[in-house]
């Protein structure tokens, strides 16, 4: 079990949890481990979101990088898969983006990213955490000329922007933009710094909604977690589509001209769909996690495309496309990769490809929409001992409950047992074509695995 990393970098309450200390030691550790094959001096890129903290945790991880010895480009407010673009662009060794994504402003975070522009693996993740704690740091400490400096460049945002516009503009010049309207709900993040140059740079009109950060707002009541204003401000505004971002910009949700939600399976449904049409889904094969939802699975039945499912979390569906050569993958949340464009999700490139199917095929968001049935979906979690979580499947009773919805659903529902990686939680997801039914049936479910594993 990993002491520092959980499923996306490390995350705590800033300078309490994540104290300067902490995070000095994960750079000086991540610099050595990151760059210890390299015969040069290592650059690394550092970028972060809106965050308070943002600067305090930047000022302790150039700290230990420096002292390592590797030279840090400061990239300021920068989405991260803006980082990691740059990354792959500047031939930098890795990269780092602070971040806490979609938590609330006091939690800060840190994800380091390979030299490729990907989020690091499970093993290297470890690797640093035994260096971290072996007692090893103080010999890894640069002196005299070896010292590393650091440098400010914040004005790499533009090649960003650029990334967009060497990608889009050409489609978007041949595309009837006159009458076509989106808001975008930066969520007070670190697309607040870029979306607004990226849709003028490609002459898509715009509002833009949540984009002054302060600090301490970011997430606050806005972004794709909280999608209530941006519904309303969309229908009141008769825009054409509404996007929604999350905290880091990696994440996309959106929104129909009618106010209804497009969450990341229906944006696969979409894009999978448009790729296939034009030959260019690779293998005709989309991945996706266990989590997504069951009218994701039927979709790709009906319109021949394979179904590759993972374990939750972007950087396991990142795994199975690089493995098996495909192109494309996401999680319902709203991360979307698209390889052939860059090796992390993004927020902005998910949202300009929506744009961009929706103008060439003339029709509304909701139409586009309209090829994927989604089913019902209802998540309990069951309070458990924190030793018995995973001993779910070892008991006979609970396998018989949970055999017994999937015989009744036969096809037509389905039932996810997951333990919690970070509590004392099983989560007992359901999903099936009756609301109050399933809900019934996971709160029933989850009530027994509480009597069994306590």
């Amino acid at each position: 079990m990993r002491k520092y990393f959980g499923t996306d970098g490390i995350r705590r309450i800033a300078n309490t949890e994540l104290s300067p200390n902490l995070v000095y030691r994960v750079a000086k550790a991540g610099a050595y481990v990151l760059s210890k094959h390299s015969d040069h001096t290592p650059t690394i890129l550092i970028g972060r979101d809106t965050r308070i903290s943002g600067t305090l945790i930047e000022s302790a991880m150039v700290a230990g990088f420096l002292s390592y010895g590797a030279n840090v480009k400061i990239l300021g407010v920068l989405p991260t898969p803006g980082v990691a673009y740059l990354t792959k662009k500047l031939k930098a060794d890795a990269s780092v983006v602070i971040s806490a994504s979609h938590n609330t402003y006091e939690f800060n975070g840190v994800k380091y990213f390979s030299n490729k522009g990907m989020k690091i693996p499970d093993e290297l993740e470890e690797e640093i955490e035994e260096v971290m704690d072996s007692g090893k740091l103080d010999e890894l400490s640069a002196v005299n000329e070896k010292i590393g400096v650091s440098e400010i460049r914040t004005d790499l945002l533009d090649e960003y922007v650029y990334f967009f516009r060497k990608n889009f503009e050409e489609d978007f010049d041949k595309l009837d933009l006159s009458n076509f309207v989106v808001a975008i709900d930066t969520a007070n993040g670190a697309t607040s710094v870029v979306a607004e140059k990226v849709f003028s740079a490609l002459g898509i009109k715009h509002y833009i909604l949540n984009n002054t950060p302060n600090g301490t707002n970011i997430n606050e009541n806005c972004g794709s977690t909280h999608l209530d204003v941006l519904k309303k401000y969309v229908v009141e505004n008769k825009c054409n589509l509404g996007i929604a971002y999350d905290g880091d910009g990696d994440r996309c949700l959106a929104v129909d001209e009618k106010g209804n939600e497009i969450d990341g399976d229906i944006l696969l449904a979409v894009i999978s769909n448009y790729m296939k049409e034009k030959g260019k889904l690779n293998k005709d094969t989309l991945v996706a996690t266990v989590m997504s939802n069951l009218g994701l699975k039927k979709y790709t039945e009906k319109n021949g495309i394979n179904f590759e499912e993972t374990k939750v979390g972007d950087r396991y569906v990142l795994e199975k496309m690089l493995e098996e050569g495909y192109n494309l993958g996401g999680e319902q949340s709203g991360h979307i990769i698209m390889l052939d464009y860059n090796p992390t999700g993004d927020g902005i490139l998910t949202s300009l490809m929506l744009t961009k199917i929706i103008l060439e095929k003339n029709k509304s968001a909701s139409e586009i929409c309209d090829i994927i049935k989604i089913y019902p979906q209802v998540l309990v979690n069951a309070k458990v001992a924190g030793d018995k979580k995973y001993d779910y499947d070892k008991d006979e009773e609970i396998k018989q409950a949970i055999e017994k919805l999937e015989k009744e659903f036969s096809g037509n529902g389905r039932v996810l047992i997951r333990p919690s990686g970070t509590e004392p939680l099983v989560r007992v997801m359901i999903e099936g074509t009756d609301k109050e039914y399933i809900k019934t049936k996971a709160e029933e479910l989850a009530k027994l695995i509480e009597k069994k594993l306590n």
